[in-house]
């Protein structure tokens, strides 16, 4: 709490009443009521700690400006990694097809069937579209549009302890989907009760192109609209999109490989059906 105040040039004439020149030449102001002379440790000391505070204040401006220079340059990179994701999706992939010319005169050899007579040409597939649309979490679905449905209509409050004063527990009134290698927890720590009579393992599932339906075995719960509580409890609601395994109808890829898994749309209100119907995500 002391002040020193450090001039020079400073004449004699012009210091504030009160203040006498230190005896050690230089002229170091020290105000009335101070005990004792300023002597050159004492200031070095007051300038040591000046410099110390100054080095401190332009660390911390420093340290600031980093701050902020950091944040931009995240912020501009996640910006430049979106711009590049955005323009690879409008490329268009090169796949090979074979040329419409007429096949040359005489015999070809074997390792040279796949080579000859083909050229690149600028196409999109379906696969990569599909997995594009997958990636996105966004597909032509029947029900655009499905009414939202609230805790109070999907959960039941269970009172529990000696005099039932607990509500901490909720059970599903809702159709549910748990997988095979599923295990109840204790019922003391059971937060949400999933009734067995409202779990369900199948699902009948109609192709709109084939025009058939198929009952087949439900993978998972890939989103609730209502909520993403329900979806990660498996709560199956009317717009819900599910995971079928479709391998039994055979359905396969342009490389010739077997689709196990297809997302189908929830078409009906399951609790009060007793199945569950669904569209097939074409």
């Amino acid at each position: 709490g002391v002040g020193v105040y450090y001039g020079i040039g400073v004449s004699l004439s012009k210091l504030p009443a009160g203040c006498n020149p230190a005896p050690c030449g230089r002229h170091i102001v020290q105000p009335a009521g101070w005990a004792g002379d300023c002597t050159p440790t004492v200031f070095l000391q007051v300038c040591c700690a000046l410099l110390a505070v100054l080095n401190a204040l332009y660390y911390h401006l420093c340290r600031v400006d980093l701050d902020r220079a950091k944040l931009y340059q995240k912020q501009r990179h996640a910006e430049k990694v979106q711009m590049k994701k955005t323009i690879k999706m409008h490329e268009e992939k090169q796949s090979k097809s074979k040329k419409a010319e007429a096949v040359p005169e005489g015999a070809v050899p074997a390792y040279l069937l796949d080579r000859e007579g083909q050229t690149r040409a600028k196409v999109l597939s379906n696969m990569v579209k599909q997995k594009r649309k997958e990636k996105a979490g966004k597909w032509n679905v029947p029900l655009p549009k499905v009414r939202s449905m609230g805790e109070d209509e999907v959960f039941k409050v269970v009172r529990t302890g000696k005099t039932r004063r607990k509500g901490y527990k909720r059970m599903v009134t809702k159709a549910t989907f748990v997988g095979e290698d599923f295990t109840r927890k204790p019922p003391k720590y059971e937060r949400f009760i999933r009734p067995m009579a409202l779990r369900y393992k199948k699902a009948h599932v109609t192709h709109p192109e084939l025009k058939a339906t198929f009952q087949l075995p439900l993978i998972g719960v890939k989103k609730n609209p209502s909520s993403p509580m329900y979806t990660s409890l498996g709560v199956i609601t009317k717009g819900t999109v599910i995971e079928v395994n479709v391998s039994e109808l055979g359905l396969v890829t342009q490389g010739g490989k077997v689709v196990w898994g297809k997302y189908a749309q929830v078409t009906n209100n399951p609790e009060n059906d007793g199945c569950i119907n669904a569209v097939l995500l074409v």
